[in-house]
């Protein structure tokens, strides 16, 4: 294949992607939080106000996005992941609790990701790709990846382009790095109990912040992988922002694509990295530092 391949002759890529958490980030920190109204509302406005909006926004400008879901939301809320699929996007693994994978057992880290395959797979949605709740990873999770079936992760954050996460027998996997400069949760997210976030940026700021960056891509051949969630991106200002961000993308010849089809091309392309999966481990046994 030609240099470059993956971007199909496009000066830079773009993912426009969607964490649907609702209610599992602040259920994670406590099962207390069940019974606070408020917050629950506020959780629950991402897939029953703002994933609709976010559809139709989609629809507008001609560009199909991947959504990242929960098992646990994906059964609560059991037509949410066909709806989506069947509105030509990309359905992905986004673990089952949305619970921090560093602080499980590597036990329970395969529990929680096995139930979350689970769920998807009694709904016939098919999935590509996993993203690890927060992007916490933990060195086993491409072996999981890799064992259910799935072509990519989109957690780790060691390029600004796509690369290939190889271990010695095994398949390639393709790794869509993210960035928490490219992470509206970082620009939005406000909540006072459980804190999840302290921060609420204009629109407009976030725009010409995502919009700089869209242009280095382009310099660089990079990927834009934006990282957003439904119960905060989905408020209507902020929805208009992105509308305008893609709008400006798609003006300016950027290649937008689900992550499946960025991490199938990725696989193909022999110009990008490789990075043995035993590199994930830092090896520190030598040196004092704390446990």
């Amino acid at each position: 294949m030609s240099q470059q391949s993956w971007l199909r002759g496009a000066p830079a890529a773009a993912t426009i992607t969607f964490d649907i958490d609702a209610e599992t980030p602040v259920l994670a920190e406590g099962r207390r939080y069940a019974t606070h109204a408020m917050t629950m509302s506020h959780q629950a406005y991402g897939p029953d106000v703002g994933v609709p909006r976010l559809l139709d926004m989609l629809d507008q400008v001609g560009v199909s996005a991947t959504f990242f879901v929960p098992g646990w939301v994906a059964e609560v809320r059991s037509s949410l992941a066909s709806s989506i699929a069947e509105r030509g996007h990309e359905v992905a693994h986004h673990s089952y609790s949305h619970r921090s994978a560093t602080e499980l057992t590597l036990a329970e880290e395969r529990e929680d990701f096995e139930r979350a395959f689970e769920v998807f797979q009694s709904q016939g949605i098919e999935l590509s790709g996993h993203r690890a709740a927060m992007w916490e990873a933990t060195t086993n999770t491409p072996v999981l990846v890799r064992e259910f079936g799935l072509t990519y992760d989109s957690s780790l954050m060691g390029d600004d382009k796509p690369y290939r996460l190889v271990a010695e027998g095994q398949r390639p996997l393709a790794e869509l790095p993210v960035h928490w400069s490219l992470d509206d949760w970082e620009q939005y997210a406000f909540l006072p109990a459980p804190v999840i976030g302290s921060v609420i940026e204009s629109p407009a700021k976030v725009l010409e912040m995502w919009k700089l960056e869209i242009d280095a891509m382009r310099e660089f051949g990079g990927l834009f992988n934006l990282t957003s969630h439904p119960f905060l991106s989905g408020r209507p200002s902020r929805t208009i922002a992105l509308r305008s961000l893609i709008e400006n993308g798609l003006e300016r010849g950027i290649r937008f694509a689900t992550c499946r089809e960025i991490a199938a091309d990725a696989l193909e392309d022999a110009t990008l990295r490789e990075l043995r999966e035993e590199g994930l481990i830092v090896d520190t046994s030598a040196y004092p530092f704390p446990d």
